[in-house]
């Protein structure tokens, strides 16, 4: 696994147990605590993407100035 596979691996465990730990200890109710949870994880994910682009660019110059 590449460093950054192994980056966006742990995000996206991290967003999972983060997710369930907010599940146990919130005190919110109902929709509350399901819009919480979900804006969090878009967040996230939205952060995720971001990262997941800029390797894909980083990875794309690479291939770029190894085959000039």
């Amino acid at each position: 696994m590449t460093k950054e596979t192994k980056i966006i691996a742990g995000l996206l465990a991290g967003a999972a147990l983060g997710a369930a730990v907010a599940l146990i200890l919130s005190t919110d109710k109902g929709d509350d605590l399901k819009e919480s949870v979900t804006d969090w994880l878009a967040d996230i994910l939205d952060s995720s993407k971001d990262k997941i682009a800029d390797v894909a660019s980083s990875v794309k110059d690479s291939i770029a100035k190894a085959t000039a």
